[in-house]
């Protein structure tokens, strides 16, 4: 797997490639039936296939002053990508320069001259170039032949599969149905950072780390599984049961919303180590007790409740 971040100066082994084209925002189901469009044409032409992306995404740069949490944070989009079957990863840098180019110029300088691309692959709907004029029709006019796949759909109450309904999701706290569009199990990644060691004093440490430009999920109490990031990288990792609280803490008023993960049996000092945490299933939304026993109480049902639903 090759990686560039620009689409000048390449070499002739690495133009040439059926090319898909998109933001691939939580690399769902959606995405990887264009890949697979992708691959099968790639293969009667004995070509390669590679990905054009773009980074950050672009409502982040048209829209600046309205919140938006991407699916997933860049460099696991790329993961994902990387594990999709591709040959090469095109992720250029979307700025207002770049968002300026107009539709014919984007197909000429990038996919025409840039990339060589021996055929395109995009969603129905894809649009881009200055004010996303261009289109399907916008490469074809261009002399490139262009794949536009329709939507994709899932099963019962998932419907049309697409990045927005699976932020829906997650914000509704609905992960099992997240999940299922996606095609993989939706995680949080992060630095594990000092907190208030309130959880310690209580009887229940936590791993703490902020949600950064990740998506929110509904607050409240989740049963999860979690792993340290590198020891997966080297495919040692251990995935441990855990329970996890999303929010502010409501009885500590926590200005900040933090991902606050009690890892069951465990006892480790992972401070500064990068933790990814799976939500399995939301078991309660947050809330505010009378009193710290209460409290420990609850997280101690949060507890039971965690284990049985992981086990089952």
């Amino acid at each position: 797997m090759d990686y560039f971040e620009t689409y000048k100066d390449l070499s002739e082994n690495i133009r040439g490639c059926v090319i898909v084209i998109g933001n691939f925002d939580g690399v769902h189901l959606g995405h990887k039936a264009l890949l697979e469009h992708a691959k099968a044409i790639a293969q009667e032409k004995n070509s390669k296939v590679g990905i054009l992306t773009f980074d950050p995404h672009p409502r982040q740069l048209f829209r600046a002053d309205e919140p938006f949490r991407r699916i997933m944070p860049h460099a696991l989009k790329i993961e994902h990508l990387k594990q999709s079957g591709a040959d090469v990863i095109f992720s250029l840098p979307f700025d207002w320069e770049f968002a300026s180019l107009p539709a014919q110029d984007f197909v000429q300088q990038i996919l025409i001259e840039g990339l060589a691309a021996s055929h395109v692959v995009i969603g129905h709907d894809f649009k881009f170039g200055q004010l996303r004029k261009g289109n399907a029709q916008t490469i074809s006019a261009a002399g490139l032949s262009v794949s536009a796949i329709d939507e994709v759909t899932g099963s019962g109450e998932t419907g049309e599969i697409s990045s927005s309904h699976i932020r829906q999701y997650i914000q509704d706290g609905k992960i099992e149905q997240a999940n299922e569009i996606l095609g993989w199990p939706w995680e949080i990644r992060g630095e594990i950072i000092k907190g208030d060691q309130r959880g310690r004093k209580l009887g229940y440490p936590t791993a703490n780390m902020e949600l950064g430009d990740s998506i929110h999920p509904a607050y409240g109490v989740y049963a999860c599984l979690a792993c340290l990031r590198d020891e997966a990288f080297m495919n040692e990792g251990h995935w441990y049961d855990c329970v996890v609280n999303i929010g502010i803490r409501p009885m500590f008023e926590v200005k900040k919303a933090l991902v606050e993960t009690h890892i069951f049996d465990f006892d480790r000092d992972i401070y500064g180590q990068v933790l990814c945490v799976q939500p399995v299933k939301r078991l309660r939304g947050e809330a505010k007790f009378d009193s710290l026993e209460k409290l420990v109480k609850q997280i101690g049902r949060d507890c039971a409740e965690a284990r049985k639903s992981l086990q089952g």
